[in-house]
């Protein structure tokens, strides 16, 4: 029962289920039919109750069924509608492609009427589209070819037609040109821009207008060609012309019109300027009237100057042409050239090398004086041009050539020289004793040129060289220096072996001819010291602008001393000399250190002398003022005794403070210190006040004195008191070796800008041992007088005469006195002065 209740309840639910989709369908059918404009049928009527009934969420699903219906409906009738018109569209369509078909068959028929190529575009970098004949091109010729111009067009046809393609797609610029092929075919080519389309066109040309074509290049060609010819015969330096049939000039060119001084080449013909004189152009006339070429060499003046020219006028069909060539060089070159030939002939004739010339014919054309004097051969003979054989046969005949076993052999071997293409070079040795170098040179036109060379004395020489080179070997071994000579390689040429004992080089070293760089690596095992081995290298094998010499001190290991001279030689190559100074080194060295202690010594001395003069000189001055106090009795009388003896003591002291002011005198010039206080004196007033001070040893020794003097001789600047030192130890040295009675003489001159003061005597003189000595401190020579000194006074005049700039001199000889000559300048130096 229960299931029986489930069942109706499932059909019951279908059924209320049913109506609702059933009223939806009659709905969209009825709605359908409305919206194609059909009446609605009964049933959908019938349906109006139905959905009067039915519940709210029965319409949703009846909308969307009703909304597909619809779209359904209207989708086929859109259909419906549209194939209609697809129908009659597809019609006019087919008619217009029978058209289209029929106008491209009336295009190709057309387009094959003629042979003809088309090739389109359809944008710039679109393929090209080729259409036609392209057997125009020739055999062979596909559509790749078409295209790649440069294959069948001469390379400028080929870039013009390339450029104007290019305007062409572009800019849709139109263009024809004919062109011609390399094959020698014509072509029209056409471009236009047609339906947004580049089309080039390709025809063949033939018939009278291929023979136009033809004709009209054959006229660029020729009028290209006269042109270019006008062109260069207007470029060309020499004047050239044309003339009509009567003789006028009807062109000429630049160096034309610059030769007869025209402005331009049309002043020129207009005018009529001429540039040959009248005679040739009468000559010129009558050859152009009998038809022939005119050529000749005239002279004519060209630009305002006098020139050289070869004139050459040819005849034509209505007039002639010429040209002028200026050959005033050529002219000059040619006597220049012989000029040169006579002087190379003089020259020739001063040489001291014999110098025969034989032509292609072997016969001789020149020789030269030293030639001739050579072979004593006679003058006729030689101006007759006897041939080689000839003159070997006359030589032979006079006994002049080298004595042969067989002679025609050793001539036909000097004969070959005509048939070689190098210089033979032979030795003959005359019976006189000379020897000739024959260089047999053959001449590049046929011929030989002989230069025989007496080298007797070259030998003569080189032997004499070879003993000089042998003995300068011997003196070179024989040196206790080692010499070695680098060449201007750096390498060694030569060496004596004092070199290779002086370094401890051994034989097989130095035969290897070593660099200078493997030499001072050897020899700086014994000297390292790395400086002069580099200035040495530099002197070898550097390179400099100047080559100069320099001498180095090398101290070796061993305690040796080398002393090494460079010295650059004229070949390049540099000298070096080794020579050991180790002995003289050591006695230079044992000598600067006696000279040190002799300075050392001198030193001592001098300090000595200074510091006992001071000292000395205080005490003395107390002694010489109480003598003075007691022997002017201030202090009591003095018997005769006591009298005596204060007059002793002060005369010794006198002396004594003499020789302290002369050893203070000559310590102040050894130090400098000593300065002149030079004035104008008086010459004759100075010579008394010096003897003044020697009244007493005059008198005492009755010596008199000769003063000599010229009354004008007027006053000099010098320092007054220095000057009177000076004579007075003269004056007191001559007294003192004067013998009684004897006259010491005084003079003065003035010589040029010098005064010359003399003190002479006649006393026993000096021994030449002695006087070479006398000016020399401390030197005390008695000579057998009485005179006694510490030997001071004349080193002092000596310092004070050259302290004024100044000059002393001694004369003397035993027996016959001596005279003291002092030079002093009018003017002392300001050097002396200070």
């Amino acid at each position: 029962m229960q299931g029986a209740t489930r069942a109706g309840e499932r059909r019951g639910a279908h059924s209320s289920c049913a109506i609702p989709a059933l009223s939806s369908m009659g709905l969209a059918m009825s709605l359908a039919m409305s919206l194609a404009g059909l009446p609605a049928p009964a049933a959908a009527q019938g349906l109006a109750p139905l959905i009067s009934r039915a519940a709210p969420q029965d319409f949703a699903g009846l909308a969307l069924v009703l909304g597909l219906i619809a779209f359904a409906t209207t989708t086929a009738l859109v259909h419906l509608r549209e194939r209609r018109r697809w129908a009659r569209q597809e019609a006019l369509l087919a008619g217009e492609n029978e058209e289209l078909r029929a106008r491209a068959d009336r295009v190709a028929m057309l387009v094959a009427t003629e042979p003809q190529l088309l090739v389109s575009w359809h944008g710039r970098d679109a393929e090209p589209q080729i259409e036609g004949d392209v057997g125009i091109l020739g055999e062979g010729a596909s559509g790749r070819r078409v295209l790649a111009f440069g294959s069948w067009l001469p390379a400028a046809g080929a870039q013009a037609l390339e450029r104007a393609l290019e305007r062409l797609k572009e800019r849709g610029e139109r263009f024809q040109m004919n062109l011609r092929a390399t094959s020698g075919a014509y072509y029209e080519a056409e471009g236009r821009a047609i339906g947004g389309r580049a089309v080039l066109r390709l025809r063949e040309v033939t018939g009278d207008r291929l023979d136009l074509l033809r004709h009209r290049d054959a006229l660029a060609e020729a009028q290209a060609e006269r042109r270019a010819l006008a062109g260069v015969l207007d470029g060309l330096p020499e004047p050239a012309w044309r003339r009509d049939a009567e003789g006028r000039l009807i062109w000429v060119n630049r160096a034309y019109a610059k030769a007869v001084e025209a402005a331009d080449p049309a002043e020129a013909v207009s005018r009529g300027l001429e540039l040959l004189d009248a005679p040739t152009r009468k000559a010129m006339e009558r050859q152009r009237a009998a038809g022939a070429t005119y050529r000749d060499r005239v002279t004519a003046v060209v630009a305002g100057a006098r020139r050289v020219l070869d004139v050459t006028e040819t005849p034509s069909v209505d007039g002639t042409a010429g040209i002028a060539i200026d050959v005033s060089e050529l002219e000059a070159v040619r006597s220049d050239l012989e000029r040169q030939m006579a002087a190379h002939v003089r020259t020739l004739d001063q040489l001291p090398t014999a110098v025969a010339i034989f032509d292609a014919g072997q016969r001789l054309t020149f020789c030269n004086a030293a030639y001739r004097e050579l072979w004593q051969l006679d003058a006729t003979f030689l101006e007759a041009g006897p041939t080689d054989s000839e003159v070997l046969d006359e030589l032979r005949a006079r006994r002049r050539l080298p004595e042969q076993a067989d002679f025609r052999a050793w001539k036909a071997d000097v004969l070959a020289a005509h048939r070689s293409v190098e210089p033979q070079e032979h030795w003959w040795y005359l019976p006189d004793g000379r020897t000739l170098r024959v260089l047999a040179n053959p001449n590049p036109k046929g011929g030989v040129t002989y230069l025989f060379d007496d080298v007797s004395e070259r030998f003569n020489l080189e032997s004499r060289f070879n003993a000089l080179l042998s003995a300068q070997g011997e003196t070179l071994n024989s040196l206790r220096e080692g010499v070695a000579v680098f060449g201007s390689n750096g390498h060694l040429k030569l060496c004596n072996p004092a070199f290779g004992h002086l370094w401890q080089l051994s034989e097989d070293v130095l035969a290897d001819l070593p660099h200078i760089d493997d030499v001072i690596r050897l020899c700086g095992l014994l000297a390292p010291r790395q400086e002069a081995w580099d200035v040495i290298r530099g002197a070898v094998a550097g390179v400099h602008d100047t080559r100069t010499g320099f001498a180095a001190r090398m101290d070796r290991r061993d305690g040796t001393v080398i002393d090494c001279v460079t010295a650059p030689l004229p070949d390049g190559s540099t000298l070096l000399t080794f020579t050991d100074v180790t002995a003289s080194v050591e006695v230079e060295r044992a000598l600067k250190e006696r000279n040190q202690a002799l300075e050392q010594a001198s030193r001592l001395r001098e300090d000595f002398v200074h510091h006992v003069s001071y000292e000395l000189r205080s005490p003395l001055t107390n002694i010489i003022g109480f003598v003075q106090l007691l022997d002017a009795e201030t202090v009591g009388p003095l018997n005769d005794k006591q009298r005596e003896y204060a007059s002793h003591i002060t005369k010794s002291s006198a002396a004594l403070l003499a020789i302290i002011n002369d050893i203070l005198d000559l310590a102040t010039v050894d130090n400098g210190a000593i300065a002149l206080a030079c004035e104008e004196i008086d010459i004759r007033e100075t010579i008394d006040a010096a003897l003044t001070g020697l009244q007493d040893r005059l008198a005492e020794r009755d010596i008199g004195v000769a003063i000599d003097v010229p009354a004008d001789i007027g006053r000099f600047v010098a320092d007054a008191k220095r000057v009177r030192q000076v004579l007075f130890n003269l004056l007191s040295n001559a007294i003192g070796f004067s013998d009684p009675g004897q006259t010491v003489t005084v003079t003065a001159r003035r010589e040029g800008e010098e005064v010359v003061f003399t003190v002479s005597d006649t006393g026993r003189g000096i021994a030449p041992e002695v006087r070479a000595r006398v000016f020399d401190r401390f030197e005390s020579h008695t000579l057998g007088s009485g005179h006694r000194g510490v030997g001071l006074g004349l080193s002092i005049v000596r310092s004070f005469v050259e302290l004024h700039g100044g000059t002393v001199a001694l004369d003397s000889a035993p027996g016959r006195g001596t005279t003291v000559t002092c030079r002093f300048p009018r003017v002392p130096s300001r050097a002396a002065a200070e």
